[in-house]
């Protein structure tokens, strides 16, 4: 397709786009908020066909289509509930299985190599990913004023590791892609055993934690799924390329399929605390990538790898933090706060990681801290 067709078709879902908002807001003016859905999912999805049309924006596309979903599920949350007798929460922990079992694929043996390049950058990364967010999580819980089991979703999501999406955000953001790998790894790794151990320490009062149970959880839906695609990685990588290529687009589709089915759960408490939830989990995010990048600072670490901590500290594993909710039993209050933070936490990394594209860095010492990207696979 041209660059000229590409254009055209830009304009012409923009101007959709604006047209179903102006319909969306008449009518909701007129007859209320109620009865306007379908125009507010037309235009979110007029809006991520716009987007995949623009280069600079097409990395924004997947993000506005899982607000396409949400709405849906805000608006018509029966259909994303139950399917005759399958409970469609019941898919969470499959599809997230399929999602770590992608990560696996993307990443191999040399990415935990980085340990070795970079020791001190790695430990003084996955040390403040789980010291800031969970802490950030657990101040703001206590200041919500939220009933408990939602507040303690605010802090199951500090509790998490990273995930991929921060890698995709390193690179756009000229980080050192090398670190950010390797800090996403070995923060996956250590999830077993620190994030059942903060939720314990943090949230042991506003929710039931089973540490051991969350081992277990963790480790059958995030680490073996990951162990699995390393070796799929390892042995059969490039032999199966219908498999490579579907990956991400399977994958993307099951981060939509959760943050639908947990949106149409909680709607009715999206509908009381929507507002300042999302006000809430966008400070944490935001405060995340604050001190992340000032943590890099007090350390005096490159740009490059302060730019790093800023996204790894920042950006968070949201599917696991579902799955986790999911296996509590409690997806439709602790699964709030994540379903909420992971669409947000695209949108605000692109955003960063676009401003500091067009922020050049100082040529010198931070040229030397960069791994070339040919090393990492």
């Amino acid at each position: 397709m041209s660059q000229s067709t590409k254009t055209l078709l830009h304009k012409i879902f923009v101007v959709l786009t604006l047209l179903a908002l102006l319909a969306f807001i008449t009518t909701a003016f007129i007859r209320g908020v109620a009865s306007g859905g379908p125009l507010l999912i037309g235009a979110f999805i007029s809006l991520a066909i716009a987007f995949a049309f623009k280069d600079e924006l097409k990395n924004l596309t997947f993000t506005i289509a899982i607000f396409a979903a949400v709405s849906t599920a805000m608006y018509y949350p029966q259909y994303f509930q139950q399917w005759g007798s399958l409970k469609l929460a019941a898919l969470i922990t499959p599809l997230l299985q399929i999602i770590m079992f992608g990560m696996g694929t993307s990443m191999s043996l040399h990415d935990f190599a980085g340990v070795l390049k970079n020791p001190r950058g790695v430990f003084i990364g996955v040390t403040a990913h789980f010291i800031i967010m969970p802490l950030i999580g657990f101040t703001l819980s206590q200041v919500s004023g939220f009933p408990p089991e939602i507040a303690a979703g605010m802090v199951l999501i500090g509790c998490c590791p990273n995930g991929t999406a921060s890698n995709v955000i390193s690179y756009l953001a000229k980080a050192n892609l090398a670190l950010s790998v390797t800090i996403t790894a070995v923060s996956t790794l250590l999830s077993p055993l620190l994030t059942p151990l903060l939720m314990h320490l943090l949230a042991g009062k506003l929710v039931a934690i089973d540490v051991q149970n969350m081992m277990w959880d963790i480790m059958k839906m995030v680490i073996f799924p990951i162990i699995a695609g390393l070796i799929f990685n390892h042995f059969l990588h490039g032999r199966a390329k219908w498999l490579d290529k579907a990956m991400p687009v399977v994958s993307m589709t099951g981060i939509a399929l959760i943050v639908t089915v947990i949106t149409a759960a909680g709607r009715d408490s999206l509908l009381n605390i929507g507002p300042l939830l999302i006000l809430l989990v966008l400070i944490h995010n935001l405060a995340g990538y604050t001190l992340g990048y000032w943590s890099g600072r007090l350390f005096r670490m490159p740009e490059r790898d302060c730019r790093t901590m800023a996204i790894e500290v920042g950006m968070q594993n949201g599917g696991m933090a579902s799955g986790l909710a999911k296996a509590m039993g409690k997806i439709a209050t602790v699964g709030l706060a994540p379903a909420v933070f992971g669409p947000l936490m695209n949108i605000t990394g692109s955003t960063l990681a676009s401003w500091w594209h067009r922020k050049p860095i100082d040529a010198g010492a931070d040229d030397a801290t960069e791994e070339p990207i040919a090393e990492m696979v």
